[in-house]
Parts: structure tokens; sequence; C-alpha cells
């Protein structure tokens, strides 16, 4: 399985950024898709997540009007889509993959079982 994250880069706040993440090695659909981040010295945080159907979606308070997932499962992708960025955004990027029963896109990173290599984001003010 692979998870493969790109589209990071840097803005100034304000800006936008769109990030991917394709998958492959598995099948795509039976996963809900998650997104992760890190900054530097943090513990890793939610950001957002998609069920498998991409019915369903959860942020996390911080980042709800700004950020929004999204996925095409003819694609194999989940995107990410990065608005009004704030230098608090500034972190390592990473999807991952729950290979849930129930469809739920969950925010606990113990539920997931594949994750990407990340792609950085640097909000500059």
């Amino acid at each position: 399985v692979q998870l493969q994250a790109s589209g990071g880069g840097m803005v100034q706040t304000g800006g936008s950024l769109r990030l991917s993440c394709a998958a492959s090695g598995l099948t795509f659909s039976a996963y809900a898709m998650g997104w992760f981040r890190q900054a530097p010295g943090k513990e890793p945080e939610f950001v957002a997540a998609i069920s498998r159907a991409g019915t369903r979606t959860n942020y996390a308070d911080s980042v709800k009007g700004r950020l929004t997932i999204s996925r095409d499962n003819a694609k194999n992708t989940v995107y990410l889509q990065m608005n009004s960025l704030k230098p608090e955004d500034t972190a390592v990027y990473y999807c991952a993959a729950d290979h849930t029963v129930t469809g739920v896109a969950s925010s606990g990173r113990d539920y997931y079982d594949y994750w990407g290599q990340g792609t950085q984001v640097t909000v500059s003010s």
C-alpha cells in the first residue's frame, strides 16, 4: 500500500493550497481517508476525514470553514483544499487510510491503518 501526498508549498497568510493524496495497492473505496498534520515540536493532530463514499466529513474546529476534504474514488485520490491559510497551519500534512467497517470518518489516529509520507505546508505572515 502506498499513499503519496503532494501539493504542499509556501504561501502567504490568506493564500490557498490544494493537497492531493494518491492511493495504490488497496481498494480505495473501502477506506475512510483522513488528513493529519504535525507542526515542529508539537504532537500530530487531526485535520479532516471523509467517509468511504464521500458522503460524510469530519473537521477539526480549527479548520472548519477554511479547509475542505473531498475524494474521487475513480482516481483513488483524496484532496484537501486549504483556503484562508494562517501561519498556525504551518505543518507537515499526512494522509491516512482507515479500513473501517462502519464507514465513519474518524478523527482518531489509532483507527488508521496506512500513512503517507507527508507534504510540507508553510504559511508566512
